[in-house]
């Protein structure tokens, strides 16, 4: 056959109708299993593939994941972060056959709008809501649609939707921990977008560790998490009068690029400067000397809220139940050659 099969050549060739064809390949009652076996295998012969959009308007099913992210296309292409975790959504989706669409957006108003559409034109089945906010009011207009989401990142208190996410507490009490004990009295934060929940709750716990461990000086700039921002800080920090001994970044792009403006300004790392990143990565590993950073399993992290939305998709919780939640194992310090004893 020189064109793709369709339906009709499968109806044809087993004698049935194209609605028992129909019944057959979508796993419905209203032909026997003898049917079904010969339909299908006919199906199977001839190289027939369902078309997906058309089996979406049978089955009310579009068979696909959403996710809206705003974020430049081109900080989403640097950073490890999101490509670990999309590596292991799409590992969870792909071994149930579903797909994954992705969309950039630049306000909160267009995701939403994005969302609307998506559940509208039954493009996709559910939506994993990325880079929560302190306030995010997302959450109730999504839940409002009654659209399947899951939030990665938390945790939120009443929240109308489930979510899955890490503990950015505790990791920033040891990493000021482990640096007091290296000696170090004057450390700085070069921390992420000021909007972010996991930020929030990042600085709420790195102020208060400092003043408990009572500090010499202690500070957060945030940024954009861009290697370009995040070297910006970096040399405003390293040429103020009060240099700091230890920095502390909320990714591993702005890491790289900070040991980088260390390098430029003739400090050495360690010794006369440490620095340690968030979210270990293979960037991490390749540079000069290696960086100290927190790692945690972003895959996994990904892989859990795509089966937990699967598990909402597929209507296995009651209406009048709790949304549930999953709190992933937190982020665990890997020392490594860009972290040492301060030197005064």
């Amino acid at each position: 056959m020189s064109r793709r099969p369709t339906i009709a050549d499968i109806a044809r060739t087993a004698g049935v109708s194209k609605g028992a064809v129909s019944y057959a390949l979508n796993g419905r009652p209203g032909v026997s299993d003898a049917t079904r076996e010969r339909i299908l295998a006919i199906a199977a012969e001839l190289g027939f593939v369902p078309n997906r959009a058309a089996r979406s308007l049978s089955v009310s099913s579009a068979e696909a994941v959403g996710i809206a992210l705003r974020r430049s296309a081109r900080t989403l292409g640097i950073e490890p972060y999101f490509m670990e975790l999309i590596s292991g959504i799409e590992a969870t989706l792909s071994s149930h056959s579903l797909g994954l669409t992705l969309q950039i957006v630049g306000t909160v108003e267009e995701e939403l709008d994005v969302y609307r559409r998506w559940w509208a034109e039954r493009r996709v089945d559910g939506v994993l809501l990325c880079d929560l906010g302190a306030e995010d009011r997302r959450l109730e207009s999504v839940a409002k649609l009654r659209l399947p989401a899951v939030a990665v990142g938390g945790p939120i208190d009443h929240a109308p939707i489930p979510s899955v996410w890490h503990d950015d507490a505790e990791p920033c009490r040891e990493v000021l921990e482990y640096l007091y004990a290296l000696g170090h009295r004057r450390i700085a934060r070069v921390a992420g977008l000021p909007r972010l929940l996991h930020t929030t709750v990042r600085d709420a716990a790195f102020g208060e560790a400092a003043k408990r461990l009572e500090l010499e000086a202690f500070e957060s700039l945030h940024s954009d998490y861009s290697g370009e921002q995040g070297a910006r800080l970096t040399r405003r920090l390293l040429t103020s009068r009060s240099r700091p001994t230890a920095l502390v970044y909320d990714n591993d792009v702005m890491a790289v690029s900070g040991l980088g403006v260390a390098h430029e300004l003739g400090l050495s790392v360690p010794d006369q400067l440490s620095i340690i990143a968030w979210d270990d990565s293979p960037l991490c590993r390749l540079t000069h000397p290696s960086l100290t950073a927190f790692s945690r399993d972003i895959p996994a992290y990904g892989s859990r809220a795509a089966e937990l939305l699967l598990s909402l998709m597929a209507g296995e919780r009651a209406p009048d139940e709790e949304p549930p939640s999953i709190q992933s194992p937190a982020a665990q310090l890997s020392p490594r050659g860009s972290t040492g004893p301060a030197s005064g």
